[in-house]
């Protein structure tokens, strides 16, 4: 072994036992893994909270659509109309054919 090379490791040495360069390393650790707000936690309750906003989103869009179509609802003809196709309603003098289509194939 060259003398260069013995510097150099003789440097990193001392670097390693550098006290404040193990408490750095102690404390990175730490943050990272151990504690009650490590970055893993965090990265967790991140996705949890994405998933929640998205949640929300799809909720806030159909309270939307039934807010619509409550404000439908409110004109005579629409309310027939949806109870006549949702509930099979009728008026007295007429009769009603539900016709439902087979949807598997016959070979």
């Amino acid at each position: 072994m060259d003398s260069k090379s013995m510097l150099r490791k003789l440097r990193y040495i001392r670097i390693v036992k550098n006290p404040f360069f193990l408490i750095t390393v102690g404390f990175i650790v730490w943050i990272v893994f151990f504690d009650s707000y490590s970055l893993i936690e965090h990265h967790t309750i991140d996705q949890e909270i994405d998933k929640l906003e998205e949640r929300r989103d799809y909720f806030q869009s159909e309270i939307d659509k039934d807010k619509q179509a409550i404000k439908n609802l409110k004109d005579g003809d629409a309310t027939e109309k949806y109870a006549r196709e949702k509930y099979y309603m009728k008026r007295d003098n007429e009769d009603i054919f539900i016709i439902e289509f087979d949807t598997l194939s016959t070979p």
